[in-house]
């Protein structure tokens, strides 16, 4: 079964592939603006204050005329908020060689992708997906009433496959959707999803929430997904899919699917992570999420045995980083973890989505079994620690000329998308042209050893390096540990 994201790209487990629904041949021979269709007025919505609608009593319909006759007064609330975005890109010719052996450089080529996406603030500012925007060299934005306007990047986020743009609107203020509070979610609840699938304009499909909390999906580093059957498609990505009050649930991002349209099995990235996003956008620049510094198993039925716990579900704790709000509540090794901020926690992406969706010092508290007694403790998150470094750029007669490296810490361990307990030296960049990429060296790659001895340090491993000299390099390369014999 493929993952596939709902602008059409093949996802593998942790990369997202964009590509184009009107590309792909779905939609040929019309000018792309012509496809975007003029959506009715609707009502006035006061502008978004990134606040949700109060939780209301969900309730058995007793009669036909008790249940929702008609979706339009939603829609006309929600629409005119979600928006087409157009991304054009420019990919560089490659290199070839005629016929002769003389090289020459193919001409390049324009290609441009279609996605959707949600308006949060009054002022302009537009969610999307990250897959939609990535690579582009030039965004428009299309309003609900066909007005284009040129799109800025404030922020990418690719680790949780959301991006903020903004719009100058001159002062004028445009329909934003509210967030809802996806705490008060439930499986069986009613949703609608928004977008531009395939390029045809505007569309509206509806369905349900099938699931809550998927974390399993494989698409981002932080996955938490809500999953619905409310039909998505090719162009979807970065849409909304928004509840009976109007608010925002989430912002579509994917599907399973085989053939490449919905099959009923969608993926919204929940409105808190969303706001936290865009807050960081706006606010710092940048998102700045909190950890809890705890490194932990899942616990599966096996280990739930193995501990004599009554049922599978929760986090068997392995490590506290020292200073950390997991050590600050007295966690250790060896205590389960049940609840994070009085929500449930089934898994460690769990934990991880939920300490993300919150500000860098807000005090949290941890429920925790330890030798069979259930205990609660409270911790204060922070910031991943790690001051800022500039790499350092390898030269010299050995397999490590022209790469940089630099000295993992929990900050920059967070930067990369990698575990936040390894010491060593991480790869941070490879000069294409040198000795170091013909080595097999990679960004991202974490050089554990060199023969057998612990590297802790960027400044560690250039002292290891002599030239000429061959030995044993223990590499982590995302979840493998690779043994290189490289010239040192």
């Amino acid at each position: 079964m493929n993952k596939q994201t709902s602008n059409g790209g093949r996802v593998g487990m942790l990369k997202l592939i964009a590509a184009s629904a009107l590309g792909a041949g779905l939609v040929t021979g019309v000018p792309l603006i012509a496809q975007v269709t003029t959506g009715q007025k609707p009502a006035a919505v006061a502008p978004s204050t990134l606040t949700s609608t109060p939780a209301q009593p969900r309730v058995v319909p007793a009669t036909k005329s008790d249940a929702i006759s008609s979706y339009a007064p939603i829609v006309r609330r929600s629409s005119s908020a979600v928006v087409n975005v157009y991304a054009r890109s420019i990919q560089r010719g490659r290199v070839a060689v005629d016929f002769f052996g003389g090289a020459f450089r193919m001409p390049d080529r324009a290609s441009q992708s279609q996605g959707s996406g949600v308006v949060v603030r009054d002022d302009g500012i537009i969610v999307t997906n990250n897959h939609v925007v990535d690579g582009a060299t030039e965004l428009v934005v299309v309003l609900g009433d066909r007005r284009e306007f040129p799109a800025k990047i404030v922020l990418t986020d690719p680790r949780t496959d959301l991006a903020v743009l903004r719009i100058d609107t001159k002062g004028e203020r445009l329909t934003a959707l509210r967030f809802a509070d996806t705490s008060n979610a439930q499986v069986g609840d009613q949703v609608l999803a928004i977008g531009n699938p395939f390029g045809v304009g505007q569309t509206v499909t509806g369905g349900i929430i099938s699931a809550l909390a998927r974390t399993d999906v494989g698409i981002t580093d932080y996955s938490f997904f809500i999953q619905t059957d409310a039909s998505i498609n090719p162009g979807n990505s970065g849409g909304a899919l928004v509840d009976m009050n109007g608010d925002l649930v989430g912002v579509n991002t994917a599907i399973f699917s085989r053939s490449g349209t919905s099959a009923g099995v969608g993926f919204a990235i929940p409105a808190e992570m969303v706001k936290r996003v865009v807050d960081g956008a706006v606010t710092d620049g940048k998102v700045i999420r909190a950890w809890t510094g705890i490194k932990g198993q899942n616990v599966d039925a096996e280990v739930a045995r193995s501990l004599g716990l009554s049922r599978p579900g929760g986090i068997l704790v392995t490590d506290v980083y020292p200073g950390s709000a997991g050590a600050e509540a007295g966690l250790r090794r060896g205590d389960v973890i049940t609840a994070f901020a009085g929500a449930p926690v089934a898994d460690d992406s769990g934990l991880k989505y939920q300490a993300a969706t919150r500000k860098p010092g807000e005090s949290v508290e941890f429920t925790f079994q330890r030798q069979g007694q259930v205990r609660t403790s409270r911790g204060k998150l922070s910031a991943p620690p790690g001051e800022a470094q500039t790499p350092r750029v390898l030269a010299g007669r050995h397999s490590f000329d022209g790469v940089s490296i630099a000295t993992i810490n929990p900050a920059l361990a967070e930067e990369q998308g990698v575990d936040p307990f390894t010491r060593g030296a991480i790869v941070t960049a490879v000069d294409g042209a040198r000795e170091g990429a013909r080595a097999g060296l990679r960004p991202g790659d974490i050089i554990l050893q060199i023969n057998d001895e612990p590297i802790q340090s960027s400044q560690d491993l250039a002292g290891r390096l002599s030239g000429g000299q061959r030995g044993k390099v223990t590499i982590q390369r995302g979840d493998q540990q690779i043994t290189a014999v490289l010239f040192l």
